[in-house]
This record gives structure tokens, C-alpha cells and sequence, in this order.
């Protein structure tokens, strides 16, 4: 599809099209807008940075008639807070010549600003699960008028064990409603959840997990340990011609605080981290000092980044090397975006050499080794999870074989309790049970 005008779209989103520079649809944009404006359920499987939020907001703008109602027609949900105001900038972008109205809700700020906020009216409700399901517990949001529901980055949402909220949301819908989701990688999860709540899904899948991106320079580093990695990218940052806004991944919370320290005594201001235990205020600041680029530098784990909109990025650093190959493509789909060029890098111990090559397997393309240089210091200091387990030679945990503490009970304390005079003596005396408390317990036998 060469452009917007062969979607045949109203001018109100011609002229916002416009405003955002946008000459002609991605692929899951052209692909996906004929299969919602019929109403018909979809399932669209395509990777971060394929437009897709445009995929499913223009269609659904384009079916959205100005109404003065208060209850929303349209829910959004997605997995983080970021995302909420994210997806939230976005549709005022595409909306911004018509009356639509759109408010997002999410977790970690004051939840009576929000009922008041959904007050008001909107026509798009745009929310993370955990804080819709609160404010549809607490009777403050009506969903009898919901039409279209968006689930995005729906693989997230499970990881994150936000099913139960998804489940119970989807089921307090009308049963009459259009379903679109949108999924990074069709796992067993997401399916069973497609299979419960989806009247045969029409499904549109571009850019599929395992096709590596073509303007994407990808290499690796076989590196030996934890803060040997640091040591390694301390040294590839300090170029700051070609690090121009670094993206390092890291797989949890503690690696990316632990990470975060390094960094910071080294390069100040120019690094930030993000991941869910920082506060919402913090994140959001971090996000955009790294989108204006006052900082160069982002640590964040995968679930914090899956989805945000972060431009230009000229390197993503794999810090870890990811259990799951898909996670990998994910990633590293940060930089090379808009036909940029982008590099990635991983780093690989002898452990995650299994996971590299099962990347590589998925890809099938071999990451470019590069050697290591000789300039940056080899640590010996391990992390926890690196050091070896010691196992003590007299408490050694599982216990495969009877030791002399254990022994046969002696003969006075073998008997067995034969539950004191009533049972030894009364029962051999009346040959059945004797009750206590009922008096008639002998009449009714008789009958």
C-alpha cells in the first residue's frame, strides 16, 4: 500500500496523518485496518516498533461518531503505566481534529483523581488491569457501553500475572463486542486466552519473531562474568561518538539497581535505569530525559521497555543473554527503526553460551565474535548467583542415606494407642460403641 489514501479515511485523520508525517502504512497498519473496521475479531502478532498502535486506533477512529455520552466505547488495556500515557499521547495525536476523548488510568497515583477524571466522560478508556479492575469493583467505571477492546502486549499482561483481572474484566463486557489483541509472540498462554475469550479470531502476523532485522549490525562478546560485563561496557560507552543513546538490558531488578551503581560512579548524569520498583514519578522522568537525550544512557529490564516508544536508539546492549530467543528479537527491535541503521550487542558467559546458539537457531544467522578487549580488566569478583555452591560436608542438605541419628524405636515404644479404657475395656463389654451426649442413641438403633 503506497498511502494513507487508498484506507479511505476521514479528513479529520488525513490531516493528522499528515501533522505526524506519515506518508504510507506499515504493513500491520495496512493489513489489519480492513480486518476492524468489519467488527470482526483479530489477533495481530508483530513485533515493538511495527506501528501498532496506529494499527488499531485508526480504524477505531475511524468508526468513532462524536457522542456526548459519558460511559467509554472503546477500552485500551495494556501492561505498564508507562504504556497508559504513552498509548494516551498517541491517540490526541491522531485525534487531534476531531472531539474524541480519551483518559488513561493506571496504578501508583491517587485513584479519586482518576474516578473523577472518568467522570467526566471519555469516549477511549485507556488502563493497566490491576487499577480498571479497582475502579469497576468500586462501581466508579460502567462498561455497558464498551463496543471495541484493545488488549495490547497481551504476552506481557500474563507474564506479569495479570490474568485473573483480564479475566474477570472480559467477563463483565457485553457479550457484543469486537476483541483486538496484539502479541509480540504467540505463546501456549496466549492462545488458551484467545481460545476463551475470541469468536474465531482473524489473525494478522507480520514480521514474525524469528526474522532478524536487515539494518541491525548484531555481535557478540564471550565475557566471563558479571563484573567483568561492566568492566567491558564501561569501555565500549566511553565512545561517545558512536554511543549515542545506549539501551542495556538487564534480566531483573536487582542486576539493574547492582548495574545502575557502576555506571553511575563512572558516568554521572549521563545513565538512568528503569524497572518496577521505581517510583511512577521517576520512571516517567527517566524516560524522557533518555527521549530528549539528556541522559545517554538507559539500564531497564524487559518488561519495563517492552512497548515504549524510545526513538533513535543507536545501540541496544544485551547485558544477559535472554532464556528465551524470542526476548532476544524483542530487544534488540529497539534500534534500527524508521529504516535507521542500529547495532546490537551481546554479552555471553559460558554458561548463556546455550542460549546464544539457540538465538542464533531462531534466527539463523550467526552473531559476529568479537574479541575481547585486551585493554579492560578480567574481574575475579563473582555475584551471588555466580558463585560456586558450597555444600558443607557434615549438613549436606539432601540427606539420600539413613546415618546412625536415625534408629529403630525401642521395644516399650512400640505399642500402639489403643485410645484408653472406653475403647479397651466399655466396648468389650457391651460389644458396640457406647455415645456420649445422645440419650436415644439405643431407641433409634432398635427402629
Amino acid at each position: 500500500m503506497e498511502s494513507f489514501d487508498e484506507l479511505n479515511i476521514s479528513k479529520q485523520l488525513q490531516y493528522a496523518v499528515a501533522d505526524l508525517g506519515f506518508e504510507k502504512p506499515t504493513p500491520i497498519q495496512a493489513q489489519s485496518f480492513s480486518v476492524i473496521m468489519s467488527g470482526t475479531d483479530m489477533v495481530g502478532i508483530a513485533q515493538t516498533g511495527t506501528g501498532k498502535t496506529f494499527a488499531y486506533m485508526l480504524p477505531i477512529l475511524q468508526d468513532l461518531k462524536f457522542s456526548k455520552q459519558v460511559h467509554p466505547r472503546v477500552m485500551v488495556l495494556v501492561p505498564t503505566r508507562e504504556l497508559v500515557l504513552q498509548v494516551v499521547e498517541e491517540i490526541e495525536k491522531f485525534g487531534k481534529y476531531s472531539s474524541i476523548r480519551v483518559v488513561g488510568i493506571y496504578g501508583g497515583t491517587n485513584i479519586n483523581n482518576q474516578k473523577e477524571a472518568v467522570a467526566q466522560g471519555t469516549d477511549i478508556l485507556v488502563a493497566t488491569p490491576g487499577r480498571l479492575y479497582d475502579l469497576i469493583i468500586s462501581r466508579a467505571i460502567q462498561l455497558k457501553s464498551i463496543k471495541k477492546v484493545v488488549i495490547d502486549e497481551v504476552d506481557v499482561m500474563l507474564d506479569l500475572g495479570f490474568r485473573f483481572q483480564l479475566t474477570n474484566i472480559l467477563e463483565l463486557l457485553p457479550t457484543k463486542r469486537q476483541n483486538i489483541m496484539f502479541s509480540a509472540t504467540m505463546t501456549d498462554d496466549v492462545n488458551v486466552f484467545i481460545h476463551d475469550f475470541f469468536i474465531a479470531p482473524a489473525t494478522v502476523s507480520v514480521a514474525v519473531s524469528g526474522t532478524p532485522l536487515e539494518n541491525i549490525s548484531q555481535f557478540a562478546y564471550a565475557v566471563p562474568n558479571f563484573y567483568t560485563k561492566a568492566n567491558l561496557l564501561k569501555e565500549l560507552l566511553q565512545n561517545e561518538d558512536d554511543f549515542k543513546k545506549v539501551l542495556v538490558f538487564v534480566p531483573n531488578k536487582k542486576h539493574a539497581d547492582l548495574l545502575f551503581d557502576i555506571l553511575d560512579e563512572f558516568f554521572g548524569s549521563e545513565v538512568a535505569v528503569i524497572h518496577s520498583n521505581k517510583t511512577q514519578n521517576y520512571r516517567i522522568r527517566s524516560i524522557e530525559n533518555f527521549n530528549a537525550e539528556k541522559t545517554r544512557i538507559l539500564v531497564t529490564t524487559d518488561v519495563m521497555a517492552r512497548g515504549l516508544d524510545l526513538d533513535r536508539i543507536s545501540h541496544v546492549i544485551n547485558y544477559d543473554t535472554p532464556n528465551f530467543p524470542e526476548n532476544y528479537m524483542h530487544r534488540i527491535g529497539r534500534t534500527g527503526r524508521a529504516e535507521q541503521e542500529g547495532t546490537s550487542i551481546l554479552f555471553y558467559t559460558e554458561k548463556e553460551a546455550e542460549a546464544k546458539e539457540a538465538i542464533e537457531a531462531l534466527m539463523d544467522l550467526k552473531l559476529e565474535e568479537l574479541a575481547f578487549p585486551i585493554e579492560v580488566e578480567i574481574s575475579k569478583e563473582l555475584t551471588f548467583e555466580e558463585q560456586p555452591q558450597v555444600i558443607e560436608i557434615n549438613n549436606p542438605g539432601n540427606v539420600d542415606e539413613v546415618g546412625p541419628a536415625f534408629h529403630d524405636k525401642k521395644e516399650k515404644n512400640r505399642k500402639e494407642n489403643q485410645g484408653g479404657s472406653y475403647k479397651r475395656i466399655i466396648k468389650q463389654k457391651y460389644k458396640k460403641p457406647k455415645t456420649r451426649g445422645d440419650k436415644n442413641y439405643n431407641k433409634k438403633k432398635k427402629r
